[in-house]
């Protein structure tokens, strides 16, 4: 039995259709609603927009490419100490228990660990680095070694993630060249450094053609003045007794 149909008037039928297309566009009049606030995720999106390209030169100097963290067996090489006197090199550190040390490019804890001893009990030092590998190595060997006072920290490439006014050393072992963003690193570790903190650069000398490391990877005392004094510090001293590198000590410029 077929369903009964009724008869619908031409006006009726105008009507109904007005009706659903009045529904159906209706929200289209309403009022706008104000956009969101970007999420997190996206708000850190922007401020990575906002930091300049990575350079690949500086005040007439190459940029040198960062050591990966697959190759980081060489820095615990059995010649290191030879080659470089680590040992006299954090004598000259002169540390003292209570201070908070930043081992800047830290990799796996080569000087972090040793440092660490030397500013225990109360002290620390932050080990940054901006491959996480690395940091797991620095902890996985502090923890053999029952070193508790190293805290780790995963930078970026231009900025050391530390606290303003904190830090009363940041030492940088054979990694300012390799900075992308030198201006950037500088201004951030102005900031974290205590009023007569220092930073000490360590690179091996471009002054000597028999240092046996690429062009690239040296720095002459010259071009290491000529980056940093723009940029807030300037040199109170230096040690001229290591086999392959400069060791020079930089404190916040007096006129600031």
């Amino acid at each position: 039995m077929s369903p009964t149909r009724f008869p619908v008037h031409p006006s009726l039928a105008f009507l109904v259709l007005l009706g659903s297309l009045l529904f159906v566009t209706a929200p289209l009049a309403q009022e706008k609603t104000p956009p969101k606030k970007a999420a997190p995720a996206v708000e850190a999106e922007q401020e990575k927009a906002e930091v300049p390209p990575a350079r690949t030169e500086y005040k007439g100097r190459k940029i040198a490419q960062t050591m990966h963290w697959m190759g980081a067996s060489w820095l615990l090489r059995k010649t290191r100490e030879r080659e470089e006197s680590a040992q006299e090199m954090l004598r000259e550190l002169q540390l003292k228990p209570g201070m908070t040390v930043c081992d800047l490019g830290c990799g796996n804890g080569y000087h972090a660990l040793v440092m660490a001893k030397s500013v225990e009990p109360t002290g620390k030092v932050i080990g940054v680095d901006i491959q996480q590998e690395m940091l797991d190595m620095l902890q996985e060997r502090a923890a053999k070694k029952g070193i508790t006072n190293i805290v780790s920290v995963l930078g970026d490439y231009h900025d050391p993630k530390l606290k303003p006014n904190t830090v009363d050393l940041v030492l940088i072992v054979d990694a300012y060249h390799e900075f992308s963003h030198p201006e950037l690193m500088l201004k951030a570790l102005h900031r974290s450094l205590k009023p007569k903190g220092q930073i000490v650069l360590v690179e091996f000398r471009a002054e000597d053609r028999t240092v046996p490391i690429k062009p690239e990877h040296k720095m002459s005392k010259r071009q290491i003045k000529k980056e940093l004094e723009p940029n807030g510090f300037q040199l109170v001293r230096e040690y001229d007794k290591l086999p392959w590198q400069h060791l020079m000590f930089f404190g916040k410029a007096s006129s600031e």
